[in-house]
């Protein structure tokens, strides 16, 4: 077994870019070809939780918030090595006890991410559709 599954969990916003490099990219996030940027990023959310197997940053939930009504998940992500071990759960538990007094915790799934997020208590809202603006200059091509 490659990992030990005695998990810590904390709420710290100070990441090592190489940290953020390796979860982001063993799930093929672009964000994770930016990890110097993501770890200033990561400074200014309102949550962020992250699960470790002793060095190894094994998950990550990032939310942003606007003080009292709403709260944005942005990042949800888990190490391969770390996924169907309830990780994920344990992480989005974190941000939604975080936000229990907001009148909305809001997110965006992939299609194939859609039922492990009503799992977890989140319902589809069929009335909107998710949309973004890449600026050119980003050089961005997804997340």
């Amino acid at each position: 077994m490659p990992f030990s599954m005695v998990l810590s969990y904390t709420d710290t916003k100070e990441f090592s870019p190489a940290a953020l490099e390796e979860l982001f990219l063993s799930v093929q996030w672009e964000s994770g070809r930016h990890p110097e940027r993501l770890a200033k990023a990561l400074l200014h959310y309102g949550a962020v939780f992250s699960a470790w197997d002793g060095g190894r940053l094994a998950g990550l939930i990032a939310a942003m918030d606007d003080g009292t009504m709403t709260a944005y998940v942005h990042y949800l992500l888990v190490h391969p090595l770390y996924q169907g071990c309830g990780v994920g759960s344990r992480l989005l538990e974190l941000c939604k006890r975080r936000y229990a007094g907001y009148l909305n915790v809001v997110l965006t799934s992939y299609r194939e991410g859609v039922p492990f997020y009503e799992r977890n208590g989140f319902i589809t809202d069929r009335t909107q559709e998710a949309m973004r603006f890449i600026p050119p200059s980003s050089g961005e091509t997804g997340l």
